[in-house]
């Protein structure tokens, strides 16, 4: 017969399970402090040796990693995702920047549909939550609050997808956007008219969530990206066009001096 005695499970197996189940669903954040010994010993009803074992093996995994005098962190798992030579050849190119872009229409727009079918009413909460928080900033005219709370946005429809490889794909991504490798989405934010358009397509796309309305939430979030890649491109041409402006601005003031 195919059955063996059933072992109970080491206290410090199942903390580890825990911890990395949290990490693995996103709940726990590269950088995040976890909390004192003290503490989370009590949170989870277990010795401080049993919880010191669990950690210590989490460490080993390179999960957590401490920090002298500061506390135990969740390491930085995403870091290893692109290596430096080959983020700084995404930023030395445009292709990538649009190349980029087609990605994350791709991999959002299937995010977004399986959010409005699979996201919990909690999911689709704090979306609209951070869209609120995203109006307030808005209104008060602070470019570098609203591109941070875009990229919260985008995240948290991500997370509301219950997909854990695209969920720790996608953040390795984002990590690179936020570090400005691609654009400097700040830019985008600072012009009024493009401002407005922005928030109206968030808007859009929060509705479609808030609706369950899966082929409306990606078609959203499908015009919304191919608008970012378009006013991207506007400014990739603009910047083109100042050279040879100012080219043909010195040589005429050259020509003049003659």
């Amino acid at each position: 017969m195919p059955f063996r005695p059933v072992e109970p499970e080491k206290l410090s197996t199942a903390v580890i399970r825990q911890i990395e189940d949290l990490i693995l669903r996103g709940i726990l954040r590269p950088g995040e402090r976890l909390p004192s010994e003290r503490e989370l010993s009590e949170r989870l009803s277990v010795s401080r040796p049993s919880l010191r074992d669990a950690i210590a093996s989490l460490q080993d995994d390179g999960l957590l990693t401490s920090k002298a005098g500061a506390g135990v962190f969740v390491a930085d798992v995403l870091g290893s995702a692109f290596s430096p030579a080959l983020t700084s050849l995404f930023a030395r190119h445009d292709d990538a920047v649009f190349d980029y872009l087609s990605f994350r229409r791709d991999m959002e727009g299937l995010a977004a549909e399986r959010a409005a079918k699979l996201g919990s009413q909690t999911d689709l909460d704090v979306i609209n939550t951070v869209f609120i928080k995203m109006q307030s900033a808005h209104e008060k005219n602070i470019p570098e609050e609203e591109a941070q709370l875009d990229a919260d946005f985008h995240l948290a429809i991500i997370e509301a997808s219950h997909n854990v490889i695209m969920l720790h794909m996608m953040r390795s991504m984002y990590q690179l956007l936020r570090e400005g490798v691609f654009y400097n989405r700040q830019i985008i934010f600072k012009q009024r008219t493009t401002r407005d358009a922005l928030l109206e397509q968030h808007a859009k796309i929060n509705a479609a969530l808030q609706a369950r309305d899966p082929q409306s939430a990606r078609n959203a979030i499908v015009a919304h990206l191919t608008f970012v890649e378009g006013s991207l491109r506007d400014d990739v041409k603009a910047q083109a066009n100042e050279i040879i402006a100012q080219q043909r601005y010195e040589h005429e003031n050259a020509r003049g001096r003659k």
